[in-house]
């Protein structure tokens, strides 16, 4: 009786070791769109991959054009994506906010458009585009975030109107070396983000920047060592408006091309915003920085202010996470 349950038992071990994840380790994984990799697309990449994952597991994605709307779930965590090239590896879709939904013949709404959607925490993503190549037909996000301690490094992030939507309020996101570009509003939402050494590049005349900073976070978007540029016969660009009245944007130690108008800022309409919009500017470069004629209501900080703002206090915890 003792041998034949250590026979079965032994045979139960057997097959569940050989019946578990094969990619539930710290190793890489590859995708490639032309088959020569383990996948074809992202999504079946991070399909693999195990949940609350205590190790790092980089997904590498060699160069191509990968059409899929891809989901990061809030259960994935230490997931590197990392693209062969920024130019050339590619994460692309083509919804709108006006698209039709048939089961309810509405639009499907700004915040259903994005083409990657980040839920978990401890993501980053290095060397990718990430792009929503819709017609100006209406609000399309590129990239959606909701998860906590992002990382986005040398990406390029590309669309129109609300490229980027930072999306859950004390989340907080680094970008560096990144092209980020839009029309209008296409950075926006509620998360503190720091954008360091990035070049913000307008496509027509509009904002920059709308955000939604909650009124018990201290910080929302800070622009450090950024540069922001203008397709041709752009020239009047906000660096931002406030979608809610606290709305937190600081440009510091930036170059400012000449399609920023005198007046900088925009109150959305509503003259209350101007008593409680935190927008902030410091030690700013080029024809756009001047400070002659910024909007009254928006403040050029002290270099001991400036002082202040720092990874580590913008981010309130370690900033490890922030490092390559």
């Amino acid at each position: 009786m003792k041998k034949a349950l250590f026979i079965m038992f032994a045979a139960i071990f057997a097959f569940t070791a050989k019946a578990a994840n094969p990619y539930d380790n710290p190793d890489t994984i590859f995708v490639a769109r032309d088959g020569t990799g383990q996948f074809r697309t992202v999504g079946e990449a991070v399909e693999v991959c195990r949940a609350f994952m205590e190790y790092h597991k980089v997904i590498y994605v060699k160069n191509g054009i990968y059409k899929e709307k891809l989901i990061i779930p809030s259960w994935l965590t230490n997931i590197e994506i990392c693209g062969e090239s920024k130019e050339k590896t590619i994460i692309t879709y083509d919804d709108h906010a006006n698209i039709r939904l048939p089961e309810t013949n509405k639009g499907m709404g700004t915040f259903r458009t994005y083409t990657v959607k980040v839920e978990g925490n401890d993501i980053t993503f290095k060397n990718i585009t990430i792009e929503n190549n819709a017609a100006r037909l209406g609000q399309a996000v590129a990239l959606h975030t909701e998860g906590d301690r992002l990382v986005f490094i040398n990406c390029r992030l590309l669309g129109n109107q609300d490229t980027v939507y930072t999306g859950v309020g004390g989340t907080r996101l680094y970008f560096k070396n990144c092209y980020i570009e839009g029309t209008t509003d296409f950075i926006f939402g509620p998360s503190t983000a720091w954008f360091e050494n990035c070049t913000i590049h307008s496509k027509q005349n509009s904002y920059v920047t709308a955000a939604s900073t909650p009124q018990d976070v201290p910080f929302g978007y800070v622009f450090n060592h950024c540069k922001l540029t203008a397709a041709d016969g752009v020239n009047k660009v906000y660096l931002g408006r406030p979608w809610r009245p606290y709305g937190y944007t600081l440009f510091m130690n930036c170059e400012l091309g000449s399609h920023i108008v005198p007046s900088g800022w925009h109150n959305w309409g509503k003259t209350s915003n101007e008593q409680t919009a935190r927008y902030m500017e410091y030690n700013n470069t080029g024809d756009g920085a001047k400070t002659s004629e910024r909007a009254a209501w928006s403040k050029q900080l002290t270099k001991k202010e400036a002082a202040q703002v720092t990874l580590e206090n913008v981010f309130k915890t370690d900033t490890s996470w922030t490092i390559e």
